[in-house]
C-alpha cells in the first residue's frame, strides 16, 4: 500500500478551508495587544484574555468605517472570520468590524441615533452656517475646571487677542450633563451680542463622551442662531455633536485656532491694505474732481467780469448806432447838396426857394442834432442806471450778497435751514457763517 503525502501548503490549504467551512462568523471579545498600523493601512493586532491570545488582522477597508480608534490596552467586541495564514500557518482572526468592549448597548445607541438624524437631514449641508469674516465675540460651552478651556484661552490670546470671550459654565460628563449642555446653548443664543459658539470638551472613552451623543444637545446645536464649533475629545474622538456642528474640529485647540482665523496680523495685514486701496482710490477721485473744479473756474464769471462784458456790449450798440447816424447825416447832406446843385442848374435866380431851403436845411440839421441829443441823454441814463446796479457800488454802499457755499445765490430766506453754511459777500472780502436761525 502506497502511503499518501500532503504538502505542507496543501495540509494548510486544507485546514484553512475547514476553518471557514466549520466556524461561521462570530463575535469575540478581548484586549488589544501589540496594535501596529502598517503602511498599507492594515491593523495588525493580537485578542487576549489573561489566559491565551490569538492573532488578527483589520484590513484596511474595513478599519476606514470605523467612527473611532482603537489603542493598545484597550477590551474590545469583535466581529470575525476565523482562518488559516497558510504561508506561516498562523491561526489568525480577520475583523470585520469592532467596538469597545462593555459599551457595545452605548456604540449601537451611537449609531441608531446617527442614522436618525442623518435622515432627518440635521448634518446636511444646506443647514450649516458660515463663520462671520470678522469675530469679536465669542461664547464658551465648557467646564470651568476643563483643561479645555485654559487650552481654548490660550489660543484665542495668542492669535487673536482682540476676541472677547464669554463662558457659560456646565458639567460636560455625567448623567445630568447633557440638559445642561443644552441649557448653555439656549442661554449663549440669548446673546445677541456673539458672532459664534465653541463647544469644548477634552478627550475620554465613548462613554465620558456621552453626554454629546445626546439628543437634547443635538437638538439645541441644530436649533443654533450662532454658528458652531464642535471640538470635542481628540483626533480620534467622534460624537454626534461633531456631525450637527457647522465646523467639526479635531481638539478645543484646533477650535479656537478655527475661530481666529485668520489671526490678528493676518486682519491687520488686510485692513492695511483695504486702506492703502481706499487711499489711492480718493487720490484719483480728488484728482479727477480738481480737474473739473479747474475746467468749471475757467467758465465761470464773477460779478465784476459780467458787468464789464455787458458795458462793452452795449459801448459797441452805441458805436454802432453813431456810426449809423452819422452815414445818414452823410448821405442826407449828400442829397441835399446835389438836389442844390440840381436847382441851381436848372433856377439859377430862384433865391426865394433856395432861402426856403436853407431854412429847411437848418431846420433838417437842428432835427438831427436834437435826435443826437435824445439819444445821447438815453444813453447817458443808461449808462448811469448800470452804474448805480453794478454789484460793486451796491457793495460799497453797504450792502451784501448770500450765497450758498456752493455758489447759488440765496434770495429767500424759506431757501435756509438752521445749520447752513452760506457765505457773505461784501464790497471788500467775504465771510463764512453758519444759519443760527431762519425768520420769515
Amino acid at each position: 500500500m502506497t502511503t499518501q503525502y500532503l504538502s505542507i501548503t496543501e495540509l494548510n490549504q486544507r485546514v484553512s478551508a475547514l476553518l471557514e467551512r466549520q466556524i461561521p462568523l462570530l463575535w469575540v471579545q478581548g484586549e488589544i495587544s501589540n496594535l501596529t498600523r502598517a503602511a498599507s493601512g492594515h491593523w495588525y493586532f493580537s485578542l487576549k484574555d489573561d489566559r491565551a491570545q490569538v492573532r488578527a488582522v483589520m484590513f484596511r477597508h474595513k478599519n476606514a468605517l470605523l467612527s473611532w480608534q482603537p489603542r493598545e490596552g484597550d477590551a474590545v467586541q469583535a466581529q470575525v472570520l476565523t482562518g488559516l495564514y497558510a504561508a506561516r500557518g498562523d491561526f489568525q482572526l480577520t475583523v470585520e468590524t469592532m467596538r469597545p468592549a462593555g459599551l457595545g448597548t452605548l456604540y449601537e445607541r451611537f449609531i441608531k441615533l446617527k442614522d436618525e438624524l442623518a435622515r432627518k437631514g440635521w448634518f446636511d449641508v444646506e443647514y450649516k452656517q458660515d463663520m462671520p469674516n470678522f469675530v469679536r465675540r465669542i461664547g464658551i460651552i465648557t467646564s470651568p475646571q476643563a483643561a479645555a478651556l485654559r487650552d481654548v484661552v490660550h489660543t484665542l490670546a495668542r492669535r487673536s487677542p482682540h476676541i472677547e470671550v464669554f463662558l457659560y459654565p456646565t458639567p460636560v460628563q455625567g448623567d445630568a450633563a447633557p440638559m445642561q449642555i443644552a441649557a448653555a446653548i439656549q442661554k449663549a443664543n440669548q446673546n445677541k451680542s456673539l458672532d459664534a459658539l465653541l463647544i469644548v470638551r477634552g478627550g475620554g472613552s465613548l462613554e465620558d463622551l456621552w453626554a454629546f451623543n445626546e439628543t437634547i444637545v443635538a437638538q439645541a446645536i441644530h436649533e443654533s442662531h450662532l454658528p458652531t464649533i464642535s471640538g470635542v475629545g481628540h483626533e480620534t474622538d467622534t460624537t454626534i455633536a461633531d456631525f450637527v456642528a457647522d465646523i467639526r474640529a479635531a481638539t478645543p485647540t484646533a477650535a479656537a485656532e478655527l475661530i481666529s482665523s485668520p489671526s490678528q496680523s493676518d486682519h491687520l495685514s488686510n485692513i492695511s491694505h483695504s486702506f492703502e486701496q481706499l487711499q489711492r482710490d480718493l487720490m484719483r477721485q480728488l484728482a479727477q474732481q480738481a480737474q473739473r473744479l479747474d475746467r468749471l473756474t475757467l467758465q465761470l464769471l464773477t460779478p465784476t467780469q459780467r458787468i464789464a462784458q455787458q458795458k462793452q456790449l452795449i459801448q459797441n450798440h452805441l458805436t454802432r448806432l453813431q456810426h449809423a447816424l452819422n452815414i445818414r447825416r452823410a448821405q442826407q447832406q449828400h442829397r441835399l447838396e446835389r438836389s442844390t446843385q440840381n436847382l441851381n442848374n436848372h433856377r439859377p435866380n430862384l433865391s426865394t426857394p433856395r432861402n426856403k431851403l436853407n431854412r429847411l436845411t437848418e431846420h433838417l440839421q437842428r432835427g438831427i442834432t436834437h435826435n443826437l441829443q435824445q439819444h445821447s441823454q438815453n444813453l447817458s441814463r443808461h449808462t448811469s442806471s448800470l452804474t448805480q446796479l453794478n454789484p460793486d457800488n451796491v457793495l460799497a454802499r453797504g450792502f451784501a450778497y448770500v450765497q450758498t457755499q456752493d455758489g447759488h445765490i440765496i434770495n429767500d430766506a424759506a431757501c435756509l435751514q438752521a445749520g447752513d453754511g452760506i457765505d457773505i459777500q461784501f464790497h471788500k472780502g467775504h465771510a463764512v457763517a453758519t444759519v443760527g436761525h431762519v425768520g420769515e
